[in-house]
């Protein structure tokens, strides 16, 4: 149904800068309705004030409607939005439902939205609307086509409703609390976009978006739609950010939101509303830098300014001088106005485009991007991606009997940690016998989107139950992964969640588990994944950069034979996925190698470390790891290491013996037990200072600095030297895959401590030179 028209604007949009039109509400305040125009006959009875419904003119004044289109259109528009901003039967609600709360007779909340959406006025209003301002702006552009011989679009507009997702402010007591829920904002939604096509819009236009879990639930329900009715449309996508280039409620950055819904393959991404396009402008650059698709822009005509005739100071003739702007700086191959822009302000936006080359849509590497309130690229020089364990039920027995006893605010504690210790990820599971999966993995991750320094990472839904990882996603606003599907229950089952987790817009975590069970040997491991990447790409079109295989990190020392080559195994089936399988990535919980030695933490951590530099050399893009148990991998004693390496690489029949041997002699360190080696302190300040670095250690660091200032003179010479020596190694470390993000984060502290001792010396020292250069010019 649509291919025809998106290869029309494609081929349109590679010619010039397209014209969108201005803003519905303020042209409507220049005929000076009132509230009985507004209701008309139909709605006169309607309690509630109906002047502010712009939508509901649709119905009462059409006549009105229709020649705000046509000004539009004869301004220079090549589309214009449906007069639907509000009109679903969530947003409609507003004006024709009585608010519980205006008389104490009960509070917002997902009942009382269940009654809303199934209530059967609002259905049929919503639906109406929906149709009737389709069909007015079609009919007003197929007029204009005619007479002017120029294409011109019906875009349905699908605004941001009344409520929101990721709104914790609601209840102040309860920010795990939310009023309406995904599935009924995604209801919403489906419904009126159904309408507005059967109106005859020729895009959908998802827009205004202040809270980018309602976008999702609208962007969800458009491929539904196009799913069930075997036709698809374009989709142009715009956001509200505010002046720190954030969507106004869900904080959510530019990047981050292109991130969460590139999946769509949008004709368009943008920006509209809540910024004049000054302020926008450094925001619209940012997205035309990393969208690989065409750009929007329809800005407000400045900042809101009561004593405007419009509302907002911006003339045509500024507008003009902005759009253009943005057009000549290559940012945009959308232009119009959103606030406080008529159709005098259109005509000249139109006139500051015409004529300049539209923007070129730049080559995106295909690379893993996620997001939550901030993006995350999988770009070689991250190394590897070290995703957090600690929020796994499994994982974590303190985490869990904090779930288990209710104790929610001290488990998004154990969140918070691992993002300050440098997690770029955190993996998030409730997969256990005594917790509600579906119910906490809801709650938990609501109120982990309340808290903006957990909330900003990207979070990996994990689950070995269907129902608990779609309740995951639909309380993630940003990128996430799912952790896990599998060939388990045979290819449907498995294309079928494949395709969901595509809606969602997640990277998805596969096992290397099939109809016959766990892959466990080389051959087996690359057997599976080789199927699991062929159905993906080529049958469901699942993007290659979001697959990540979990070739099944198995228990090596058990001192059964067979398990001697599970490791070796695979680090082998690991280097055979990154040769084979383009663009797919390789993941696994690192833990399961050392189970063997419970208890023996010294053991343990240097496994994980053995295990991961050879892995990460043989191509192991990431891994969900506990960083507190992770040695770095030169500062593991030598022989230690030679009897891990020995295992891990199974040299010989032997290695398993010589390590359980040499295990006893490790037995009690590591971890809390282990008891505090100072030696270290004996060494030279320059010595001190490299081991603190390096091991993250900044008990001591004030004292060994102002030992090094007394040595070195000057702060900036002890900064120079020996802490710049150090972070030198921290660096090589990391670059040779021998160290990992959450500890250079820790070394990172360290140093940021000791420079904060010496900061104040420094400024004393520039103080003393400032008053000896003034005394010098007064002699």
């Amino acid at each position: 149904m649509s291919n025809d028209l998106t290869n029309e604007l494609k081929a349109a949009l590679a010619e010039r800068i397209l014209v969108l039109d201005g803003a519905m509400g303020t042209t409507i305040r220049t005929y000076g309705l009132e509230e009985s125009d507004a209701r008309g006959s139909r709605f006169a009875d309607t309690e509630k004030d109906l002047l502010n419904n712009g939508d509901i003119l649709s119905l009462t004044k059409p006549d009105v409607i229709s020649d705000i289109h046509k000004r539009f259109y004869n301004a220079g528009s090549d589309i214009v939005e449906t007069n639907t901003f509000s009109a679903t039967t969530i947003a409609q609600s507003e004006f024709f439902v009585e608010d519980p709360r205006e008389k104490g007779t009960g509070r917002k909340d997902p009942e009382f939205y269940q009654g809303i959406i199934e209530n059967p006025f609002l259905r049929e209003l919503s639906d109406e609307i929906n149709i009737k301002s389709a069909q007015l702006a079609r009919k007003v552009a197929d007029q204009i086509a005619n007479e002017t011989g120029i294409p011109r679009y019906v875009a349905g507009a699908i605004g941001p409703m009344t409520v929101g997702l990721n709104n914790s402010a609601v209840d102040p007591d309860d920010p795990g609390f939310r009023t309406v829920t995904f599935d009924q904002v995604y209801q919403s939604y489906k419904e009126q976009i159904l309408a507005l096509i059967e109106g005859g819009s020729d895009i959908l236009m998802v827009e205004t978006i202040f809270d980018a879990l309602n976008s999702k639930a609208a962007l969800v329900a458009i491929q539904d739609v196009f799913e069930e009715g075997g036709f698809k449309l374009p989709v142009i996508i715009s956001a509200a950010v505010g002046m720190g280039g954030e969507t106004m409620i869900s904080a959510q950055k530019i990047e981050a939101l292109w991130n969460a819904v590139a999946h769509v393959n949008p004709l368009a991404v943008g920006l509209n509303c809540s910024l004049g396009p000054d302020q926008m402008r450094p925001f619209i650059e940012e997205l035309s830098n990393v969208a690989e698709t065409f750009v929007s822009c329809y800005p407000n005509a400045g900042m809101p300014d009561p004593l405007s005739p419009t509302g907002f100071p911006k003339l045509p003739e500024d507008m003009n001088g902005h759009l253009g702007d943005f057009a000549r700086s290559g940012f945009i191959n959308f232009a119009g106005g959103c606030c406080g822009n008529t159709p005098e302000h259109i005509a000249e936006i139109a006139k500051g485009v015409r004529d300049v080359e539209p923007r070129k849509l730049p080559a995106i590497d295909p690379l893993l991007r996620l997001s939550g309130t901030e993006h995350y690229n999988h770009t070689d020089d991250k190394n590897f991606l070290m995703i957090g364990e600690r929020t796994n039920v499994a994982g974590s027995p303190r985490f869990r009997k904090l779930v288990q006893e209710g104790k929610l605010e001290d488990a998004l504690a154990v969140a918070r940690q691992q993002v300050d210790n440098g997690a770029p990820v955190i993996d998030i599971c409730f997969d256990d016998g005594l917790i509600d999966g579906v119910d906490m993995m809801t709650r938990f991750l609501n109120l982990v989107q309340s808290e903006p320094d957990i909330t900003k990472v990207p979070i990996t839904v994990d689950s070995s139950k269907w129902e608990i990882i779609q309740a995951g996603l639909k309380c993630l606003q940003g990128k996430g992964i799912v952790n896990s599907i599998s060939l388990k229950e045979g290819e449907e089952a498995f294309k079928k969640n494949a395709r969901t987790i595509m809606k969602f817009g997640a990277a998805a975590v596969v096992m290397a588990f099939d109809e016959n069970g766990q892959a466990a040997t080389y051959e087996d491991k690359i057997k599976i994944c080789e199927r699991a990447y062929r159905c993906l790409v080529d049958e469901v079109g699942f993007p290659p950069q979001d697959i990540i295989f979990d070739p099944n990190i198995l228990t090596v020392a058990t001192g059964i034979e067979e398990h001697n080559t599970y490791a070796l195994d695979f680090f082998k089936a690991t280097k055979w996925i990154k040769n084979n399988l383009p663009h797919a990535k390789v993941s696994g919980g690192v833990s399961n190698v050392s189970f063997s030695f419970r208890g023996n933490n010294k053991v343990r951590e240097a496994m994980h470390s053995a295990f991961l530099y050879h892995a990460g050399q043989a191509g192991m893009d990431m891994g969900i790891v506990n960083a507190g148990m992770l040695e770095v991998y030169d500062e593991v004693p030598k022989n230690l290491l030679k009897a891990v390496e020995d295992v891990l690489l199974n040299t010989d029949d032997g290695a398993t013996e010589r390590l359980l041997d040499l295990a006893e002699e490790f037995k009690g360190q590591g971890g809390k037990k282990q008891e505090e080696d100072l030696s270290w302190r004996e060494n030279t300040v320059e010595k001190r200072l490299e081991h603190a670095l390096l091991k993250g250690i900044d008990k001591f660091i004030d004292g060994d600095t102002e030992e090094a200032l007394e040595k070195y003179k000057k702060p900036l010479t002890v900064i120079e030297g020996p802490l710049m020596d150090g972070m030198s190694i921290v660096g090589d470390l990391f670059g040779a895959g021998k160290m990992f993000l959450p500890q250079v984060v820790k070394s990172a502290r360290v140093m940021k401590k000791s420079v904060a001792w010496l900061e104040p010396l420094m400024e004393k020292e520039k103080e003393e030179r400032v008053m000896a250069k003034a005394q010098e010019l007064q002699t």
